[in-house]
């Protein structure tokens, strides 16, 4: 390869690299956060779910960065589920986070572990090398009036003593970088795990007070005077019940009304029906 082909290659592999889902992620994190915290989940899940779609499907299962940039994609289109009243679906999108937690740790934890063996390995020779050379150094450091060799040998010690240091703190450096990678690949499992586990007990658990309130419509009635009541809550707590009311029952105008009011939009006049012309008299036959 030439050389101009070479830094042209490299030059893609860059531009390429900077495609990555992690990438990716971080730069649509921010605005999708912000347009949740304004309530507008069904935006929001249109955009993870499109990335998802076209992205999500691809990453390599041996790259744990991307592995949980998808968890972390999982979980925002669960909550934009969520907030929008969906949480069939959301319970679907957590469950895929849980799933990709899971493998992201199966398949990290002993790529991983082999590193740090290297490690580990690379700062047992390491000490093993200084500790060998540190009485050589000590002895012409101390010793008064060094000749031109020894003089220069002291300098190729200290040299060598300064590269085995930084090597050791490399390894160092790494090994906590890993167990830091560990811990929250770890965090992830048990976080997705028991968001999963809540999320379908809640579900469980709903149902059974639909069956008890005699049906979804006297359950969405019963449940919007609670929610128009509880205006101490934050709103987007509210706004998100509030849908989830609406999509158990789209017909109930009332929760609509409420839905409409969390977001700020005015309600929209009644429709002024045209008034019906009066039919004239019939003229009478002139005689």
């Amino acid at each position: 390869m030439t050389r101009l082909g070479f830094l042209f290659a490299c030059a893609l592999a860059t531009s390429l690299g900077a495609q990555s889902l992690t990438d990716r992620f971080k730069e649509v994190r921010g605005p999708w956060e912000l347009q949740l915290e304004r309530g507008e989940a069904a935006t929001v899940r249109k955009g993870v779910e499109a990335l998802l779609g076209r992205e999500g499907l691809t990453v390599n299962p041996s790259d744990y960065n991307d592995m949980h940039a998808l968890v972390a994609l999982r979980g925002l289109a669960a909550r934009a589920c969520v907030s929008e009243g969906s949480w069939e679906d959301a319970v679907v999108h957590f469950q895929k986070a849980q799933l990709a937690a899971e493998e992201n740790l199966a398949t990290a934890g002993p790529f991983l572990a082999k590193t740090r063996l290297e490690h580990e390995q690379k700062l047992k020779e390491c000490r093993e090398a200084m500790a060998k050379q540190a009485p050589r150094l000590k002895e012409l450091d101390e010793a008064p009036g060094l000749t031109k060799d020894q003089i220069k040998l002291r300098q190729q010690l200290k040299i060598f003593m300064d590269e085995q240091q930084a090597a050791i703190t490399h390894s160092e450096r790494a090994l906590k970088d890993m167990d830091g990678i560990l811990d929250r690949l770890r965090q992830a499992k048990e976080t997705t795990t028991k968001t999963t586990a809540d999320w379908q007990a809640f579900l469980i658990a709903e149902k059974a007070e639909i069956s008890e309130a005699g049906g979804i419509p006297q359950y969405v009635t019963g449940k919007l005077e609670q929610v128009k009541a509880d205006d101490a809550r934050p709103r987007l707590e509210r706004l998100t019940y509030a849908r989830r009311l609406q999509k158990l029952d789209p017909s109930n105008k009332d929760v609509t009304r409420l839905v409409n009011g969390l977001m700020g939009k005015e309600e929209e006049p009644a429709p002024v029906k045209p008034k019906k012309k009066k039919k004239p008299a019939p003229k009478k036959d002139s005689q």
